[in-house]
Parts: structure tokens; sequence; C-alpha cells
């Protein structure tokens, strides 16, 4: 009898180990998984659509010239620009604005925020950026 019990506890401690093991393996599986989809959706916001060719570069220089270089650019050049580069260029305003003036910080972040999508690449950055702009 006593021979019947260790052969049960034997088989209960494998069983145990294996489900453990199978538990931490679907854990670690889908810990991969969900980082190997958020490395898919970086942004690079030099591919996003909507920027006419030759302004990259313009835009590239008035970033240098900081929240007044890229107010100064969204007023030239901003009505050519198309969503969603556009509003990454925006958010990038708000951003080096919000030292200076948060109140047009708040302002054109919501205007970023009514106007794009859910399904936008920019969305994760609208989200990420809504606890400090809302």
């Amino acid at each position: 009898m006593s021979k019947v019990i260790g052969i049960i506890v034997i088989v209960l401690v494998i069983w145990g180990g294996y489900s453990v093991w199978e538990y931490w393996d679907k854990y670690n599986t889908g810990k991969d998984l969900k980082e190997q989809e958020a490395r898919q959706q970086q942004v690079v916001p030099e591919q996003l659509h909507g920027m006419p060719n030759g302004l990259e570069q313009t835009y590239q220089m008035a970033q240098k010239g900081g929240a007044t270089g890229i107010r100064n650019w969204l007023k030239a050049y901003g009505a050519r620009v198309d969503d969603p580069r556009r509003a990454w260029i925006e958010l990038d305003y708000v951003v080096a604005v919000s030292q200076e003036d948060p109140v047009e910080a708040k302002k054109v972040y919501a205007e970023v925020k009514e106007r794009t999508p859910k399904d936008s690449p920019v969305y994760q950055r609208v989200k990420d950026l809504s606890k400090t702009y809302e």
C-alpha cells in the first residue's frame, strides 16, 4: 500500500511541476509577443505619410529653432501637410511649447486629439501625452 501512495505522490509532483512549467511558458511567450508588437508599433515620424516632398528639410531646420521655429513653420507650411504627419509635428510643438505657454500646448493638444482616430499611427503618442495635457 505504501508503494502505491509513493507512486501517486511522485505522479502528483511530476504533474504539478509540468503545470507550473506550462504556466510559466505561456506567460513568458505572451510577454515576448507583447514586446515584439511594441517594437513593431514604434513610429518613425519621417516615414509617416502626409509630408510633401521638399518640406522635410525645412521642418528639420525649424526644429532647431525650438517652439518658435516649429510654430512659424506650422504657420507657413502647416496647411500643406496632411495627417498623420501634421498631427505628429503639432505634438512636437505641444511638447516644445509646454514650458513657455501651457495654455497654448493644451489647446493644440486638444485639436490634435479631436481629429486623431484610434487606428492612426499617432494615436499612441496622443494617448501617452493625455495625462499631461488634458
